[in-house]
């Protein structure tokens, strides 16, 4: 059964498309007064997450409002230290906190391999309650933090109050260890998003939100290396989910790749095999697609602040983002979206705004 909008895929896939998608990190959240509402039934975030009925219902939520092209899959990238049994929780005004941390080699030794089936399977439920209820309008994303990203929140034990200071001690201090603590996760990361793909996610997005705080000389060997791994190891297992599925095309389930801070390692991320790499709000669209040429599509990468601004001043820094990248010719592809998170605080008209200028010039450029 074909989409009735595969504007994002075929961006993805660098195939011509008559506009731009355009789709918003953290597109549902706390900006949107509906989502506030099924919270609040929900309870609590994490509660919130765990719900597959209510996940979907939050998914869906910018989709009827704003007609975005793409949905992405309403959870969060610490699922996983959860599952580890580090204990997740949110404490009001502070962000994600873990009852536990990662302190030491026997804390890495003792982290089993899990079964994302079993210990995420709300995930799995959620994803498959979404896909269900999209009945192929548009297509579903899924997604799962990075393995330095994950290791950043589990050695710290929470949110980034010293840059994560601690975590990149253990670099020059402990740095067999730190590997061996990447090299679990990125098992666990391909297992988890593998999960979402058979779950009926039609591409997968790995949030490396904290890649900007690596060194330069050492975001290969610490970020970059586990996430090719990951890419290589979800694009086999989607062929031959695909294959299972009688959609025998050879082709794997896309994979976006969004390093925040990464814009000096554009090539290296493009190398890992993603289909599309994320840009942050700091590095200039064209520069970027001359550096990465055909290799894969762009997404990004409008400033979320300016979404606080006047509609004028929206449309033209939509209008600013779309000339960076440049007309859309064959073998490059664009697809719209915030150089991060959208925040809290943005009035939803603006979105709109947004949403129908992506529309209108985009289609001005072709």
């Amino acid at each position: 059964m074909a989409f009735q909008n595969d504007l994002f895929l075929r961006a993805l896939n660098r195939q011509q498309t008559e506009r731009t998608p355009v789709w918003l990190m953290r597109q549902a959240g706390r900006y949107l007064p509906e989502y506030n509402a099924t919270r609040k039934r929900a309870g609590d975030f994490l509660s919130l997450c765990k719900n597959p009925e209510l996940a979907c219902e939050v998914t869906l939520q910018p989709i009827d409002r704003f007609g975005f092209d793409a949905a992405i899959l309403f959870s969060d990238i610490l699922t996983i230290p959860d599952a580890l049994g580090l204990g997740l929780y949110f404490e009001q005004g502070e962000g994600p906190k873990f009852q536990r941390r990662i302190e030491n080699d026997s804390d890495i030794s003792g982290l089993g391999r899990i079964d994302p089936t079993v210990e995420l399977r709300y995930v799995a439920d959620a994803v498959s309650t979404i896909k269900r209820s999209l009945n192929q309008r548009v297509p579903l994303i899924g997604f799962s933090g990075s393995p330095w990203t994950l290791a950043c929140y589990m050695i710290h034990g929470g949110g980034s109050g010293d840059d994560f200071l601690g975590v990149r001690k253990w670099m020059y201090s402990r740095p067999d260890a730190l590997q061996q603590l990447l090299e679990k996760l990125s098992v666990v990361v391909a297992d988890y998003l593998i999960m979402q793909i058979e779950a009926g996610a039609d591409a997968v997005m790995v949030f490396d939100s904290w890649g900007g705080f690596l060194p330069e000389a050492h975001f290969e060997r610490f970020s970059q290396k586990h996430i090719k791994i990951i890419v290589d190891r979800v694009h086999a297992a989607s062929i031959s989910i695909r294959q299972r599925q009688g959609q025998a095309d050879g082709q794997p389930t896309p994979v976006i790749v969004f390093v925040k801070g990464g814009g000096q390692w554009l090539e290296s991320i493009a190398a890992t095999g993603a289909q599309a790499v994320g840009l942050d709000w700091t590095t200039h669209l064209g520069q970027a697609r001359s550096r990465v040429g055909s290799r894969c599509a762009l997404q990004g990468n409008l400033d979320p602040a300016t979404l606080l601004g006047l509609p004028a001043h929206i449309e033209a820094e939509v209008a600013r983002t779309l000339e960076s990248f440049g007309p859309v010719s064959a073998g490059a592809g664009h697809i719209f979206n915030l150089g991060h998170g959208i925040s809290q605080f943005t009035p939803p008209e603006n979105v709109s705004c947004l949403v129908e200028a992506v529309a209108n010039y985009s289609k001005k450029l072709r």
